[in-house]
Order: structure tokens, then sequence, then C-alpha cells
């Protein structure tokens, strides 16, 4: 009976929903842009980031031993070390706020510390390699070096906010982790080589650059992933006694797929699949990464894709109308008073920021007379946080924590983009 109430009660709240929508054309706008920005988000960064994100993060579950994570990343680590550590990982992964989550989730329920762990979910985003180059060669080099160093000392004041204002909590946190007795037998250099692979195939398949060694390597990218899934097959093979058969079905699947459809995405989601199924019919350790990046995935994706369609919904994407007029966001963020630095860092904890987008979207900010200071707020927060990622970060550390972590990182971009602001005035 309560299954059926259940129902009735979602069934009338839809009706409802439409039955009062109002058909204005801001509000038409706002729902075009929001399925629209799901539709870009699912087809340029699910495939090719979130989904091996989500494996990284089950195998750092499932074969980084928690003695590992917790002398570098622990709360009981040298803070020089864990911090350091912590603020400068992202550099070489070229993510969003939204597709780090995965990742962070993994070093987190595997014993990191709230601190370091919160300190690489805020820079892991924000401090890779090619956004500050882009945004040194477009915005100039005075913002590039100021959003290198701000995403790093920012990342770290966050990370020691967190860690003091939520001290008692993690004490019982830490206290209740568990290790799985399988990685003794799992040998070091094994873990390190399978997760570097992992990794890598991350960085080329969403390499972008088209000028100089990154032009070059943009050019091969597709032949390193190849190369490196293969790697990646051997290593389950050999170490982990994975069957050949199923690895060599899905290469030829893959194969099959791009000669017919040409669609690299769509090949790429084959190989994951019919991975995933060597993975889940192997058993012990295969088949409990498997069983991580499935429940990460679940826990992660629905709130992630939500999130997005909302944030569509009230801001759309960049150089479209939405539900709210661009012009007000304009009008918020002109000059450099501390209020139009504030709004910077809301809209950037609010707005989703497509990998290496918020560059030229700043770009455009900037000449519609957005200042300085205001331009590095967004630059601070903007590709750090999201909508998107707080729903999810909301699943993982509950309500408190994730409103706390969401006003540090307003008030410290608010405060950098308006000392920015005054030194360039």
């Amino acid at each position: 009976m309560l299954k059926e109430l259940k129902f009735l009660l979602i069934a009338a709240f839809v009706f409802l929903f439409f039955y009062f929508l109002p058909a204005e054309q801001r509000v038409i706008e706002g729902l075009k842009e929001a399925v629209y920005l799901t539709h870009e988000y699912a087809r340029e960064h699910v495939i090719f980031c979130l989904l091996p994100a989500l494996f990284i993060a089950g195998a750092i579950s499932t074969f980084l031993s928690e003695a590992s994570v917790m002398k570098y990343l622990g709360a009981q680590a040298p803070k020089v070390v864990s911090y350091s550590v912590a603020s400068v990982s992202g550099t070489i992964l070229a993510v969003c706020s939204c597709t780090v989550l995965p990742i962070f989730a993994g070093i987190y329920f595997r014993g990191a510390g709230i601190g370091p762990a919160t300190t690489f979910l805020y820079s892991g985003p924000a401090i890779n390699v090619l956004a500050i180059v882009l945004t040194g060669k477009i915005l100039g080099i005075h913002i590039g070096m100021a959003r290198a160093i701000g995403a790093i000392a920012g990342s770290i004041i966050v990370g020691l906010l967190m860690a003091y204002i939520f001290r008692k909590e993690e004490i019982k946190r830490l206290g209740e982790v568990e290790i799985p007795q399988t990685l003794k037998t799992i040998p070091f250099y094994q873990r390190v080589i399978l997760l570097s692979t992992l990794v890598g195939v991350l960085i080329f398949a969403t390499w972008g650059g088209k000028e100089g060694l990154a032009g070059f390597i943009f050019n091969i990218k597709w032949y390193l992933v190849c190369f490196l899934a293969i790697l990646l097959g051997m290593q389950v093979v050999f170490w982990f006694k994975v069957s050949a058969i199923y690895l060599i079905l899905t290469g030829f699947f893959v194969v099959l797929t791009q000669l017919l459809l040409h669609e690299k995405e769509i090949s790429f989601l084959v190989g994951l699949v019919g991975f995933s199924y060597a993975l889940y019919k192997t058993k012990g350790d295969m088949e409990k990464w498997f069983q991580s990046t499935y429940l990460l995935g679940k826990q992660i994706l629905p709130l992630l894709l939500a999130g997005v369609f909302v944030a569509g919904f009230f801001l759309g994407r960049p150089g479209h109308e939405a539900f709210i007029p661009s012009f007000y966001v304009n009008s918020l963020v002109g000059g450099n008073s501390l209020l139009a630095n504030f709004f910077a860092s809301v809209l950037g904890v609010l707005m989703y920021f497509a990998t290496l987008t918020e560059v030229p979207i700043i770009q455009g900010l900037l000449g519609a007379g957005m200042g300085y200071g205001p331009a590095l707020a967004l630059l601070l927060t903007g590709p750090s946080v999201s909508l998107p990622s707080l729903l999810v970060l909301k699943s993982i550390w509950g309500v408190k924590k994730t409103f706390v972590y969401a006003f540090i990182v307003i008030f410290l971009g608010t405060i950098s983009g308006y000392i920015f602001g005054m030194i360039n005035s």
C-alpha cells in the first residue's frame, strides 16, 4: 500500500508541476538551456572523463592501502607533506568540479583526512597545467600567476579550516575505516603501475591543445589511449587472472563499433562496458574493484546530472540566455567593489564550468566590464565548485560540511579577488 501511495503522490506532483508551469519565454528558454547543458555535459565529460575517474576512484578504494593514504594524506601525517601533496596533485588532471568528485571520494573513504582531501577537491580542477597556461595566455600573465598562487594557497587554507572545524568528527570517522585483508597479497609496484595506467587513460582521453608539443600529443592521443588500454588489459590478465577471452572480445567490439559508427565516444563506452563485465566475472579483487566503481557511480551520477540540469535552467550555457537574464549577472560583477567580488564568488559556486571553458567565459565578461578582482574570484571558485558538485558532496559529507565548505570558498574568493583588484586598479 505504501508503494502505491508513493507512486500516486509522485504522479500528482509531476502533473501539478506541468499544469502550473508558466509557459513564458523566460521559462521555456531556461528549460531549453537545461536540456542543452545536460546534453553537452553527457557528450563531452561523462564518457571520457567522469567514467574513467570512477574507475580510478574504485581502484583507489580497492588497491590503495589505508597505510599509504594515511602516510601522505592522513590526519596524523605531517601537514607540510599532506597539504603539499594534495594541493599539487591535480596539476596533471584536466578535470572539472564534478569529475574530480569520484577521485576525492575514493581517497576520502580510504582514510585521507578531511583537510588534505578537501585541499585536493578544491585544487584539482583549479590548478591543472593546461588551465593555468591558457589563463596566462588569454587573460594575461598577471591573472595566470594570481590564479596559480591563489588556487594552491586557497586550497591549503580551505583544507586547514575544514580540518580544524570538524576535528572531533574526524577522529571518530578515521577510527571506523576498515582495511581489506586482500591488500596484503598485492605487490606495491602492481598497484602503482595499475593506477598510473588508469590516470594515463584519463589524461590522454581528455587531452586538449593544438599547438606545439600539446598539439603533437593531441594528434596521437588516441594511439596513446589504445596503447594504455592494451597495457591495462595485460596487467589485469597476468596479475589478477582476468579471462583474456573477455578482453579480446571487448577489443573486437570496440574496433567494430569504431569502423561502423566512427564515434569515439561510443567506442570508448563499449570498451568500458566490456572491461566492467570482465572485472565483474572475476572473483576477488577485480570483482571488488567493479563493485566500488559501481557504488560510486550510483551515488554520484544521478545527483550530478540533476545538478547540471538545474544550473542550466537558471544560468544556461556561456553566451546563451536562460531563466536569469545575463545582464543581471554582468551588472552585479562590474567594477571591483567588495560586493562585486562577493557576487562573482557566489556565481562561481553555483554555475557549472566545463573543463577549461572558464577562460573564454571570463574573457567575455572582462570585455563586458567585469573588473580584474571579480574575474579572479570567479576563476578561484567557478572551476572548483558548482551546484552539481555541491549536491553530490551533500551525499558524501552531509549538509553541514557541504555548507561550510561552500561558505569558506565564497569567502576566500571574495577576499582574494578584492585584494587582487586593489593591486591592479
